[in-house]
């Protein structure tokens, strides 16, 4: 399975995801301040999970419809590096099959994933 972690998350949940042996490019070694929608068609185009913290890909998704290989938005405030990324490395081993095409978000209290727009 394959990831693009876009700039706002934290490095760690990358590393740790590398750690478990899974693929992740991270927009924040690449180019800064690219547009979501750049960032989304190159999730598209590499064919991965979009790790975001930004719930502007929501919108994207929903709203205007935009095709994605999948989003898992990570709403994890007030939680250290190491939290997030043990949450996130147990969610996506917990839920893989789940997670192609759909639009996951998880958050302290739960989870929520639902199909994305085809």
């Amino acid at each position: 399975m394959n990831f693009l972690a876009d700039e706002g998350i934290d490095k760690q949940i990358v590393v740790r995801l590398r750690e478990e042996g899974y693929h992740v490019s991270y927009v924040a070694e690449m180019e800064l301040g690219i547009s979501d929608d750049i960032v989304l068609e190159l999730a598209n185009k590499e064919g991965a999970l979009l790790l975001t913290s930004d719930k502007d890909f929501g919108d994207l998704v929903f709203r205007l419809k935009r095709i994605t290989t999948g989003v898992i938005l990570i709403r994890l405030a007030g939680l250290t590096s190491a939290k997030k990324a043990e949450i996130v490395v147990s969610f996506v081993k917990q839920h893989s099959p789940e997670l192609v095409n759909s639009f996951a978000v998880i958050t302290s209290t739960g989870i929520r994933i639902r199909p994305s727009i085809k």
